[in-house]
């Protein structure tokens, strides 16, 4: 089986936002890699399922958990195609993931060092790597696209 590098599996983040987009959700796609399979896949589905917390991350993480029969992710990545939010960013780190890879940074409400540093933060009992600015262009580019057609 042919490993995923990060930027193959941003494509296949991307490819969930766009999902998302399509369903009129903010376009957030991410998903969960361990061993090169892919174990989990998500987009945004708040306005789908009327659910504040179903951001990509957390249903990626959930099919990735359900899938091991393990609340523990730890030799996961976990691809997003945004900076995590502090809910997703505190998931993340109870999940115990190995890695966090992101695409474009969140300047209103990244938790993984943009506007709080939930990931990594030296207080907490958990530490990951952290990959930042994958495809960014191609993350921002596709948010920046969906507000604008939002608001003509």
């Amino acid at each position: 089986m042919a490993v995923l590098d990060d930027t193959a599996a941003m494509e296949l983040a991307l490819g969930q936002a766009r999902l998302a987009a399509e369903a009129g959700e903010v376009p957030v796609g991410a998903l969960v890699v361990r061993d090169g399979e892919i174990i989990g896949r998500g987009h945004n589905r708040n306005l789908l399922y009327h659910d504040p917390s179903a951001h990509a991350e957390i249903i990626a993480l959930r099919e990735a958990a359900a899938r091991i029969r393990n609340h523990r992710l730890g030799g996961c990545t976990l691809f997003v195609t945004i900076e995590p939010c502090a809910m997703c960013a505190g998931a993340m780190v109870h999940a115990r993931l190995t890695r966090l890879v992101y695409g474009a940074s969140d300047p209103k409400a990244g938790a993984a060092g943009s506007v709080l540093q939930v990931i990594n933060h030296p207080s907490l009992n958990h530490q990951m790597e952290v990959v930042s600015g994958v495809l960014a262009d191609k993350c921002s580019e596709l948010l920046q696209d969906f507000f604008r057609q939002r608001r003509s």
